[in-house]
């Protein structure tokens, strides 16, 4: 183990150069972060599952070191930049885990805030006890940009919780400005969706909340509109559709829940751990954007793309786009997006961009999949597209850390944009030396560039639309019959 408490030193900016086979040239890489801990209970050296968040030139980045094969890490990593991505600070959070002071075995599912009102950084995770129970979900605060963090304080209580995510309004003409939410589900009670709310930059929390129908559900991502209005989009519990719903009172009450789409899901090869979980953005008008997996748009479903919806009020939303990063004739399939709006951007000429991993061979084993990270970007707020960027890969799976659902590099991954260039965080993992793994955080050395697309978006036929509702149907059966496990494995941390 390392010594007990914060660990920070400066990220070298050591590049990685990795293969490609995309359209364009591979970027090179800078690590921002590695495991450092020995302990023989979990599975070192990895990194997976990065949030991030970009406010001014600030930029930080959380996520699971240490895999534990049954749920969560032996920590939480942070990596900070205060200079737009140029160069790295990188840590540990502080009195979470026996691994840094705290009093618990385990620590899942970083989420990262900022409050502006309070310019307070948070990272919003989940204790894991040595039996592998949830009870409670933590919010660690910064007050020097992001560069060292508090012991956490207590956010929400429960018997099992899951998959937090945090957000807070920082628009200063919002009648909730500084207001904090934070949007988790609880599986022992049919993954229930819970909101809660602080004003104080995290220091306290309000009671948790359900939505106005009680509705189940798993990976919300609340995003809040310059009016004020939270926007929550999340699949639902059996991963069969995509929800949202939403608050206009500050959090004193939740709507019930609308259905954006159904989700027709292709199973990942190779015992990769994957599903249809939302990455959410907003732009600087107020309109959404969440993105997913789905198959509707290939024949027989034979592999997943990344599709898109859209909403400027969160009750009324478009039609299912496919985000064309190649033709629907290939064999490549499309997972784990990580979404981006330049928060400077809006409408018809918001800067989008998209990483996300791949197989360029969906029909694959374990031995044989080739596990790449992609990216692509659109200037026109998601109408055209530029040709796909391979960003690293390809791996190996039996390089990646083990989970009782598969190996696994996040059960989502993130993009923020910082002075007009795009950042992604993201796992690269090469072959293991021994027991030892080499899997951790990286990011494109320079940032990447929005640019301009040449392909455009095709909205889903009636068709694609109704074989999605039939396989969401099927698949939700097939939920109920297991009991009602979530269909992706998410609800383990």
């Amino acid at each position: 183990m390392v010594s007990p408490g914060l660990v920070m030193v400066t990220a070298t900016a050591v590049a990685l150069v990795v293969s490609t086979g995309a359209a364009d040239a591979a970027p090179a890489l800078t690590q921002v972060s590695t495991d450092p801990y020995t302990n023989s209970s979990s599975q070192h050296a990895t990194e997976v599952e990065p949030d991030t968040l970009a406010y001014g030139s600030t930029i930080v980045s959380a996520f699971q070191v240490g895999r534990f094969n049954d749920g969560g890490g032996s920590n939480i990593g942070f990596a900070t930049s205060t200079d737009g991505g140029s160069t790295w600070t990188k840590g540990f959070l502080p009195g979470i885990t026996t691994a840094a002071g705290g009093t618990y075995a385990r620590v899942s599912d970083a989420a990262v805030g900022y409050d502006a009102k309070h310019n307070v950084w948070l990272i919003s995770s989940i204790p894991i006890t040595s039996s592998v129970t949830v009870p409670l979900v933590y919010t660690s605060r910064s007050t020097d940009g992001g560069l060292t963090w508090s012991n956490p304080v207590t956010t929400a209580t429960g018997s099992d919780l899951d998959k937090n995510w945090i957000v807070c309004d920082n628009t200063s003409s919002s009648a909730f400005y500084g207001n904090c939410y934070t949007e988790y589900d609880s599986p022992a009670d049919g993954d229930r969706l819970k909101m809660t709310t602080s004003s104080d930059g995290g220091l306290t929390w309000g009671a948790s909340k359900n939505t106005g129908n009680n509705a189940t559900g798993i990976g919300g991502q609340p995003v809040v509109q310059p009016n004020g209005t939270v926007i929550v989009p999340a699949a639902n519990a059996s991963e069969t559709a995509i929800l949202a719903f939403q608050s206009t009172n500050g959090g004193s009450s939740w709507s019930s829940t609308r259905t954006v789409a159904t989700v027709s899901t292709y199973t990942v090869h190779g015992s990769l751990r994957s599903g249809p979980l939302p990455s959410a953005e907003i732009d600087s008008s107020g309109k959404v954007y969440v993105v997913w997996q789905d198959c509707r748009f290939r024949g027989s479903c034979t592999s997943n793309d990344i599709v898109m919806s859209t909403t400027t009020n969160g009750t009324t939303w478009s039609s299912v786009v496919r985000i064309p990063i190649d033709a629907t004739t290939t064999t490549v399939d499309h997972f784990i997006p990580g979404l981006a709006v330049d928060s400077s951007t809006s409408g018809s000429t918001a800067h989008l961009a998209l990483a996300y991993y791949y197989h360029p061979a969906a029909n694959c084993t374990a031995a044989s999949c080739q596990l790449d990270v992609g990216y692509v970007s659109s200037t026109d707020g998601g109408a055209t597209w530029t040709a796909p960027t391979q960003l690293a890969g390809p791996m190996t799976h039996s390089w990646l850390a083990s989970t009782t659902q598969g190996t696994m590099v996040g059960d989502y991954i993130s993009t923020s944009f910082s002075g007009g260039t795009a950042h992604p965080v993201f796992a690269v993992a090469s072959a293991p030396s021994g027991t030892a793994f080499h899997e951790a955080m990286y990011t494109p050395a320079a940032g990447l560039a929005a640019a301009a697309g040449t392909v455009a978006a095709t909205p889903a036929t009636a068709r694609q639309n109704a074989f999605s509702t039939v396989q969401a149907l099927i698949a939700y059966r097939q939920w109920l019959a297991n009991g009602g496990a979530a269909g992706g494995g998410e609800d383990s941390p």
